[in-house]
């Protein structure tokens, strides 16, 4: 009998945790920092791909754009594989993909090749997030889940960090093809290692065998993680709060700080750092905060939201070049956004029991990589509609934001009614467990 896994958060917890866990969680993160590397590689190769390719501005941000499309159509597909394969075959299959996209994408000298080895490693990129979610909920404590979740965020902000400090170092002083040929040995050591060490889940606690993956498992997946509140309000909370540093970090960031801002590629640089920086710090401390105090992720939420709209406003207002303290505060607010956003999947994992928990994450997962796309695409379109004026631009930011908060305030009291009644039930079920 289950009520929401209320009798296996009972029962089952006393053998998660653990070196044994630690250890091959960390080989999993692993795997998510190589894809975070080779994902964000191409930022600081911009210049380098407009000369080798010999395309435009335009043409380059396709590849940002190819990218997350893949990796938001891969979502759901991607969740209902981990629930059925398992996640050391996900990602393995992600290693593999990513690691010859990479590898391809050093060698490749056309345009076109280079898009299909840009999809093809955001299609492998696209497998590992949700693969390690799933290996945290397999081998720790729920009690633990938000902040080993914030934890794996901020290695993929580590891997971010890596290539901003130290791939852009390696391309300047080898060239395009050893920098990105010899990263991709990168994706070789994980994948060995993973084959070797990684297991699904602890001895003793092994999920019931999934069904034969057919039209009607596949749809029932679908169907009863969307029914959830709590999965559609992780979405939402996913959706409102990634976008706006994924969007200033992937491709405007730059272009606005030298264009409208008036600042060097060095110093814009440095503030694109403060912000992966600000990421990391503030993730560790939603995760504490949340840990022991599950009423403040609508708070946090909430709050996040509304400090980033509040600085962008004021820097959008501001006459002229913004000053160094409001751009620092911009810069750490955008930072805010990814650790607030790992809070939609904190929503969407008591609502689902485990063997449907890749499926609802891959849901979850999908909404920031929406509004990232959506933003990116109406920012670009509104700066060739203007003349280049980004004020008029960022103003889509305030509009996705205002969608985003609606369906929140719209969702959270039937999620937490529902959440509050499956603890309810599972401390019943405690109660009744015969010593």
């Amino acid at each position: 009998m289950r009520a929401g896994g209320g009798s296996a958060t009972a029962e089952g917890e006393s053998g998660l945790g653990g070196g044994r866990a630690v250890l091959v969680w960390s080989i999993g993160v692993a795997v998510y920092f190589v894809a975070i590397t080779f994902r964000t590689s191409l930022g600081v190769a911009g210049i380098d791909a407009v000369e080798r390719f010999e395309v435009n501005a335009s043409a380059l941000s396709t590849f940002s754009l190819l990218q997350l499309l893949v990796y938001a159509g891969m979502q759901i597909p991607v969740g209902l594989l981990v629930d059925r394969l398992g996640t050391k075959k996900v990602l393995a299959l992600g290693a593999t993909l990513f690691t010859l996209g990479q590898f391809g994408f050093a060698l490749a000298e056309s345009y076109p090749l280079a898009l299909a080895c840009r999809a093809l490693l955001g299609c492998g990129d696209a497998m590992t997030f949700i693969s390690v979610l799933r290996l945290g909920t397999r081998w720790f404590p729920a009690r633990r889940g938000p902040l080993v979740a914030q934890l794996a965020g901020l290695v993929g902000m580590a891997g971010n960090l890596v290539t901003t400090l130290l791939f852009a170092r390696l391309l300047s002083s080898l060239g395009w093809t050893p920098a990105f040929a010899g990263s991709a040995l990168a994706g070789v050591l994980v994948l060995v290692l993973l084959l070797l060490f990684l297991r699904d889940h602890p001895e003793g606690h092994a999920p019931e065998p999934p069904p034969r993956m057919g039209r009607a498992y596949v749809r029932r997946q679908i169907l009863e993680a969307w029914r959830e509140p709590g999965t559609r309000l992780g979405m939402w909370v996913h959706f409102t709060t990634q976008f706006p540093g994924m969007v200033f970090l992937l491709l405007w960031g730059m272009p606005y700080l030298v264009d409208a801002q008036g600042m060097s590629r060095g110093h814009a640089g440095e503030l694109l750092t403060l912000v992966v920086l600000s990421h990391m710090a503030i993730g560790l401390v939603y995760g504490q905060i949340i840990a022991r105090h599950r009423a403040a992720r609508g708070p946090i939420v909430l709050g996040t939201v509304a400090a980033s709209a509040t600085v962008w406003t004021a820097v959008l207002a501001w006459p002229g070049h913004a000053p160094l303290w409001l751009l620092l505060l911009l810069c750490g607010s955008l930072g805010a956004c990814g650790p607030a956003s790992m809070i939609g999947f904190d929503y969407s994992r008591p609502a689902n029991p485990p063997e449907r928990q890749g499926t609802a994450s891959g849901i979850v997962n999908m909404g920031g990589f929406t509004a990232s796309m959506t933003t990116m695409l109406t920012v670009g379109v509104l700066l060739d509609l203007t003349g280049d004026n980004y004020r008029i631009a960022f103003t889509v930011i305030f509009v996705i934001q205002l969608l985003g908060v609606s369906q929140i305030l719209r969702l959270r009291p039937r999620a937490h009614r529902r959440e509050d009644e499956r603890v309810v039930a599972s401390r019943v079920e405690t109660v009744h467990v015969p010593a």
